[in-house]
């Protein structure tokens, strides 16, 4: 196959990509707008809901802080009275006639208390905790305070219901945290999870969590080596590579069941590296039927096999952009892995990385307009960074700086966030970011994590 692109050298593909320099993927994730100024003071709790009123304050900032939507304005700055329900706010009244400078006539909480400096915030998140018939109970609102009379702030209000106990203020925490994010256009993450390979038991398994890294359960039980997870895109489905019956095969599970659907592997030393189509009818996925690990592509059970790369050298990690049509995967045809481009049908084959390096793992972003991938650009073999690629104009951003090896990024359904790997903390864990690199945060701590795949 005549090498792609021969003219641009690995030494003008990178001075092209360091031209962006203004951190353009970046900004087309995260958009570049003004976020909303948005106050949430502490919440109060009555009787035996102040208890929990601790856990529910703090699971709620977080949730709307990490979720990278808004500038939290600081408590700080906040005034000293704080409402817990819309009739809390009293409009002043009119400054006394016939007075020079007279001002309003303050008679409690106010939006302007709010709008106006030093809190400078354009919305409020406020309510109360309290116990209904043995439930936790949170009365939340949410208010435009920029606007000029209470029926007009008012966005929504609606009560949440929960154990009465620490479970039960986070479930009502996220519950509220959700809604205020899908008000600003954004996606909650509440219902989703994060699959991953863990060897706490001593055997490399299946794990999924919570986006927060609770409820860590095991999904898989083979005693051997389970590794790169795939989840449908409807998230019913979870295909693999294990180990079990001592070459590499993939197996796919029912999430819904538990149970191992029919998968045929072809024979081959190795069959490995899954993904699903958009749709979710089709697997991608390496195998050495042919004798170099080679992209394949078959129907959801493994039947109908059509080969998709034919070239001697390794191709791996194979993934359909959201939008169908195009695939990325590691290619080592140039020489160090790279990331490589091709149509579903193997034509029109294209390196997106200059050949600096090695890069690896790579995810679509689901615009089907960016990936995500692992590159050792800048560094000795080994030492992997997170970087963004806008695949039209190949212009890259770079997340992750220094901090020990960074690889396997695989974005959230909200396309802002962005899980990982990275033996920062000493060991292997699983990590979550926004995608520009901030609000990071360790999900796992037992034994050593890897491989991280979010879906719904």
């Amino acid at each position: 196959m005549r090498r792609i692109l021969p003219w641009l050298t690995p030494l003008v593909l990178g001075a092209l990509f360091l031209a962006s320099g203004q951190q353009e993927v970046i900004i087309k994730v995260m958009g570049g707008a003004q976020k909303p100024a948005l106050a949430v003071p502490d919440f109060r709790g009555s009787g035996d809901a102040a208890q929990h009123a601790g856990v529910f304050n703090e699971t709620l900032f977080t949730d709307l802080d990490e979720s990278g939507m808004f500038t939290m304005v600081a408590k700080s700055m906040f005034p000293l009275e704080v409402p817990q329900r819309p009739e809390d706010f009293r409009a002043p009244l009119p400054p006394p006639p016939r007075r020079k400078d007279a001002q309003p006539q303050r008679q409690g909480p106010w939006l302007t208390d709010w709008s106006a400096p030093p809190a400078n915030a354009s919305h409020l998140a406020f309510g109360y905790l309290a116990v209904q018939n043995e439930q936790l109970v949170l009365f939340g609102w949410l208010f435009d305070v920029t606007q000029q009379d209470v029926s007009n702030a008012q966005l929504f209000g609606k009560r949440y219901f929960g154990p009465l106990s620490a479970d039960g203020a986070r479930k009502v925490a996220h519950e509220f945290a959700s809604d205020i994010i899908v008000q600003f256009g954004g996606a909650p993450l509440t219902a989703s999870k994060i699959y991953f390979i863990s060897d706490r038991t001593g055997f490399k398994e299946v794990w999924s969590m919570n986006p927060d890294g609770s409820d860590q359960k095991q999904i898989t039980n083979y005693r051997s080596i389970c590794t790169t997870p795939a989840v449908s895109p409807d998230g019913a489905r979870l295909a693999f590579t294990t180990y079990a019956r001592v070459n590499p095969m993939i197996f796919i599970h029912s999430l819904e069941t538990g149970r191992r659907l029919p998968f045929y592997n072809q024979v081959a030393s190795m069959n490995a590296t899954p993904s699903f189509t958009p749709d979710g009818k089709q697997v991608l996925y390496a195998s050495t039927a042919s004798g170099y690990a080679q992209i394949y592509i078959a129907n959801a059970d493994g039947s109908d096999v059509r080969r998709l790369s034919n070239v001697r050298a390794i191709e791996v990690e194979p993934k359909v952009s959201p939008k169908g049509g195009e695939v990325v995967f590691v290619s080592g045809r140039s020489g160090p892995q790279q990331i490589y481009k091709m149509n579903l049908d193997g034509a029109n084959v294209e390196r997106l990385t200059t050949g600096e390096g090695e890069a690896s793992n790579p995810a679509w972003h689901p615009s089907g307009e960016i990936i995500a991938f692992a590159w050792t650009r800048g560094f000795e073999p080994g030492n992997w960074n997170i970087f963004l690629m806008d695949v039209a104009s190949r212009r890259v951003d770079q997340l992750t700086h220094g901090a020990g090896r960074n690889e396997n990024p695989s974005w959230a359904p909200d396309g802002r966030h962005l899980a990982f790997s990275s033996n920062r903390s000493g060991s292997s864990q699983i990590w979550t970011m926004l995608a520009d690199g901030t609000k990071l945060r360790r999900l796992t701590s037992q034994g050593r994590n890897e491989k991280p795949v979010w879906g719904k």
